[in-house]
């Protein structure tokens, strides 16, 4: 059976009676407890390329995979999103249903067209992927501003200010939604606190605008100081997103593990990858009660490096690596992380982000060459 990622792995109890169960006299099925389908014992993973650079980075997944022994296959998904045709969205969240994990590339969002919905959203809402978690961690082999940062990211995923409801009342005047609830809410934040405490962390800081936003960040805010009770070996304090930024960029050893809503957590993301060599190191995970979804993360598209053989490879094989820990494949998440690592701290094969001289191709063939030494 394929792990459900995270710490909080039941669904709340309304959710259970919505989905309903078949009780038999020795076991009750539900749709979360169903397991994934596994053939031959090797893992079935829905491959989302995107768009930009996503096709060629898939590429080079499906050699390290190879070269790893990866017990792996990949069912290709690809996406559409200059339609406002959601056929191809439903696919991939089938997908992603069927196979219980999948590994994407940025899906591009036509800011010009109101009437298409970002794929990107509504498949994370339809997934139930609530939290975006992001270990943020400096490289010893990229030369920044900063070192030893090592911040994890626990953005909310599913609420917040993508809710993607906007309309115009009158000419010239127009809404835009944003939707927080309290059980979301918690979700999030006890997923936090327990994954802080099972990972050793020691302290755990909201970022709000509950200043101006009084009452959606403000019970944000609430909800959070309530659940830190009952973790009291760990540290909680919250901090307003203005000044959260500049905290960053000046002492960004002052945070840990950090809950913010889901703008402030793209916001967050970016600078803080920004500050540890940029968008293509540092991989993320979307993880809900039954599926997850690995990419980097940043979530750039990379339009402008598509087919130039520049773009660094290193964010999405990272991922990679993340969605073989979720399948439980230790041995070959490791085999792939650590040449990854060794590449870029060691061997220092950088691409011109990172102020190299590599192509992609450099970068992936040092790779596939330590896992090769590796499995000798």
């Amino acid at each position: 059976m394929k792990p459900l990622t995270g710490m909080v792995r039941q669904a709340s109890a309304a959710n259970m009676a919505a989905m309903g169960s078949y009780q038999s006299r020795s076991v009750s099925l539900t749709a979360a407890n169903i397991p994934m389908a596994r053939y031959g014992g090797r893992h079935t993973v829905t491959m989302m390329p995107g768009d930009g650079i996503g096709p060629e980075m898939m590429s080079y997944v499906k050699e390290v995979y190879k070269h790893a022994g990866a017990p792996v296959d990949f069912e290709l998904v690809t996406l559409d999103p200059n339609t406002d045709n959601y056929d191809d969205l439903y696919n991939a969240i089938a997908s992603v249903k069927r196979n219980g994990c999948g590994i994407k590339g940025n899906i591009e969002t036509q800011m010009n067209r109101p009437d298409i919905k970002s794929r990107n959203v509504e498949m994370r809402n339809e997934l139930d992927l609530y939290v975006n978690r992001i270990h943020c961690q400096s490289q010893s082999g990229i030369k920044t501003r900063h070192d030893d940062i090592d911040v994890v990211i626990m953005r909310q995923n599913t609420e917040g200010e993508y809710a993607m409801l906007e309309h115009e009342s009158v000419g010239g005047v127009v809404e835009s939604l944003k939707i927080i609830t309290e059980e979301s809410t918690e979700r999030l934040c006890r997923y936090s606190f327990e994954w802080a405490r099972a990972n050793g962390r020691k302290k755990v800081t909201l970022v709000h605008k509950a200043n101006i936003m009084k009452i959606t960040d403000g019970m944000f805010m609430q909800v959070a100081k309530r659940v830190s009770q009952d973790y009291p070996e760990l540290e909680h304090d919250n901090m307003i997103i203005d000044n959260c930024c500049m905290q960053l960029v000046s002492n960004p050893w002052q945070f840990d593990v950090m809950i913010l809503t889901n703008l402030y957590g793209t916001i967050v993301t970016n600078l803080i990858c920004g500050l540890i060599g940029g968008p293509g190191v540092i991989s993320g995970a979307n993880v809900g009660p039954r599926y997850a979804v690995f990419e980097p993360a940043t979530r750039n598209t990379g339009n402008s490096l598509a087919g130039m053989n520049k773009a660094n490879p290193c964010a999405m094989l990272n991922a990679s690596a993340d969605l073989l820990d979720h399948l439980n494949l230790d041995y070959h998440a490791k085999l792939i992380r650590d040449a990854v690592h060794t590449t870029v701290n060691v061997d220092k094969i950088h691409t011109e982000d990172l102020h190299g001289q590599a192509t992609s191709i450099d970068v992936v063939q040092n790779v596939l060459n330590h896992i090769k030494a590796a499995t000798k």
